[in-house]
């Protein structure tokens, strides 16, 4: 009896230990609560705004604004303030009127009797439009002085559907609109501008992957800046303009950076899949007035198509990191927490996952009276992870303290990492619980780039503070303007072994500071010898081919006959379906932006003709869906004819 009971005690102290060791998941510190919607609303949102009496404001991409009363209760009432608009993408509220930046206008919305509705549609300003379904406006966001800016959509090309045009002023621009109803053009240089954002009194804006975007990007905005994309730069030379820079100077300049044939002329990106690196950092080393991205997000990773920005500024209401950012995505229907510091004058930092699983797009999001944070949601025209079409959610904080990276700062030999409670001290000094790695993203006009220059970082050391709340990572090698993926896989925290909820952080250093490094003896060196926990989560590298054997099986290729190539294993295709962005818009069984690979693998395609259509798609193939598929020829061939192959193993 006494053996059982020892056997009982053991089993038991085992169990709670893996428990112990469990990770925690999201959803054990934040919940996504759907509220009660009438019967026949349809919440497409396009803007979200807390009114000062508590209400929620609700504005549509259908033209519809509505008012929450008591949002958060488990009877919200909804009313109807206004119709009739179009294709509204922000809301804003300034002494006791509505604003919403519609496709063409800046509209005031008042209701003057009383009775909840709007009776007063007034236009503060009208911009062109050209006609074209792309050409979204984006706002407004109020400034300090109680001024609106918008943000204005690019077109897209008749032949090249993806590549951005600006066929009217305001198109590929940030613009201001100012008290007394003026027009000022701001800044240009951008794509798909639908997250803009005023953060601490300083505007900010997301900008999505694209012609000239390498991967989704998060900008701060000032007056006279370009952002990367030219077509705006159409407009530089109108006499308000404070964009000195020409479309002449940029195209001038990109052919410098372009790989020349033998004849000396510049071979087109489009055209090539090894043309020399050009980045953005190169056109800002020759014009000030180019701006870099504060934070690239990885595309795949940390989303598809970025959105809005929102700032913590609950007081503690929405968890631990009150005054840090929150970004959503529509394409992956997720947010992701942005950690922003200033290094020599200009904004970079990290970008850190936070929250999926949300039923539609995320596009804009608002914080409630009571700390908790509404999600408007809309997945037309690009489609979305979720099972719905659109809506509205909540997320909430439920009071437990996930163990996160709570801030990431840059050093002058590399990062110092704050938590959010104290870590094990044996594990956060192993150098084998970090891993580093660095890229970049090409700035040319293919849509989107891969993660390129990729290279391993060395860590040279470690020190833990006494606290254990910080550990600072000597690295070796930081490289100035590129992205750094900081890896804690094996960090625990001190309390309960926990495992960090989310291990990766992914550092845009744009500068790196001046100040005084460790010295060699304050770092702690040692390895557990477990270097495969970082590399196993990095994805990187497919599993290597086994040697192809002969049809006699006895090893060896039969003489004078070609081998038979061996179809690629998920395992094998997965890294390469990740390093070229194939799984942001495709999954292996069910329709995401586009469809699943198993229907591709329906249509019985030759592998030639797949990888033929990865270089040169044909949107009329799939006419069910919104968003057509972008050239993609910075895949590799042998990348291609992998994924051609094991998309085709689907249909067996």
């Amino acid at each position: 009896m006494k053996k059982f009971a020892r056997i009982a005690l053991a089993f038991l102290a085992a169990v709670s230990s893996l428990k112990a060791q469990e990770s925690p998941k999201e959803e054990d510190f934040y919940k996504i609560i759907t509220p009660p919607i009438p019967e026949g609303i349809i919440l497409e949102v396009g803007g979200l705004t807390t009114l000062p009496n508590g209400s929620l404001g609700i504005s549509t991409r259908r033209g519809e604004i509505w008012l929450v009363d008591n949002p958060t209760s488990r009877t919200p009432y909804f009313r109807k303030f206004a119709s009739g608009l179009h294709e509204i993408l922000g809301l804003a509220y300034k002494d006791g009127a509505l604003y919403c930046a519609q496709r063409g206008e800046l509209t005031k919305l008042v209701d003057k009797n009383g009775d909840g509705k709007a009776d007063v549609y007034e236009t503060v300003y009208a911009w062109p439009l050209s006609g074209h379904y792309h050409e979204y406006s984006f706002g407004p966001k109020l400034a300090p002085d109680g001024s609106f800016f918008v943000s204005g959509n690019v077109a897209f090309g008749d032949e090249e559907w993806w590549r951005g045009e600006s066929r009217v002023p305001g198109r590929g621009w940030i613009f201001h609109i100012t008290n007394d109803g003026k027009y000022e053009p701001y800044a240009t240089g951008v794509r798909s501008p639908a997250g803009i954002s005023m953060l601490n009194g300083e505007l900010f804006y997301t900008d999505n992957q694209g012609d000239w975007m390498g991967t989704g990007a998060i900008f701060q905005v000032k007056k006279g800046g370009f952002m990367g994309h030219p077509a705006g730069l159409r407009w530089a030379g109108l006499p308000n303009s404070p964009v000195k820079l020409t479309e002449k100077q940029f195209f001038a300049e990109r052919d410098n950076r372009q790989e020349k044939d033998a004849n000396g002329r510049a071979i087109k990106p489009e055209n090539t899949r090894n043309e020399e690196p050009q980045f953005l950092y190169q056109l800002k080393q020759k014009y000030d007035m180019v701006q870099l991205p504060a934070v690239w997000l990885p595309y795949g990773v940390h989303g598809v198509s970025t959105s809005e920005l929102i700032l913590d500024e609950t007081k503690g209401g929405f968890g631990p990191f009150t005054g840090q950012v929150f970004v959503g995505d529509q394409g992956q229907s997720n947010i992701m927490r942005i950690v922003l510091e200033k290094v020599k004058g200009e904004y970079q930092g990290a970008s850190i996952g936070f929250r999926s699983g949300f039923q539609s797009g995320v596009l804009r999001m608002a914080f409630d009276k009571d700390g908790s944070m509404f999600v408007g949601e809309t997945n037309r025209g690009w489609g979305s992870a979720g099972d719905a079409n659109q809506g509205l959610q909540r997320l909430v904080w439920n009071g437990k303290m996930p163990f996160e990276m709570y801030t990431v700062k840059a050093q002058p030999d590399g990062f110092e990492i704050e938590f959010t409670m104290p870590v094990d001290r044996k594990s956060a000094e192993d150098l084998d619980s970090y891993k580093v790695s660095s890229y970049l993203y090409k700035h040319y006009p293919v849509y989107g780039s891969p993660q390129i220059n990729m290279q391993d970082v060395k860590i040279t050391g470690v020190k833990v503070s006494d606290d254990n709340k910080k550990v600072r990572i000597v690295l070796d090698g930081m490289r100035q303007y590129y992205v750094h993926k900081i890896q804690l896989e094996g960090v625990r925290s001190a309390t309960n072994s926990w495992s960090l909820v989310h291990t990766d952080a992914y550092y845009t250093l744009n500068n790196i500071p001046d100040g005084e490094k460790l010295k060699v003896s304050e770092l702690k060196t040692t390895r557990s010898g477990n270097a495969a926990v970082g590399a196993a989560s990095t994805g990187s590298t497919a599993a290597p081919e086994k040697e192809h054997v002969s049809p006699d099986g006895k090893g060896k290729p039969a003489a004078g006959k070609a081998v038979a190539s061996k179809t690629p294993t998920w395992a094998e295709v997965k890294p390469l379906l990740e390093k070229n962005t194939c799984l942001a818009c495709h999954a292996a069984e069910k329709k995401v932006v586009g469809p699943s690979y198993t229907d591709v693998a329906k249509r019985k395609y030759t592998n030639e003709k797949i990888v033929e259509l990865i270089y040169a798609p044909k949107p009329e193939n799939w006419p069910d869906y919104a968003t057509p598929m972008p050239p993609m020829p910075q895949v590799s061939k042998g990348d291609a004819e992998k994924i051609a192959a094991w998309i085709n193993s689907l249909a067996k």
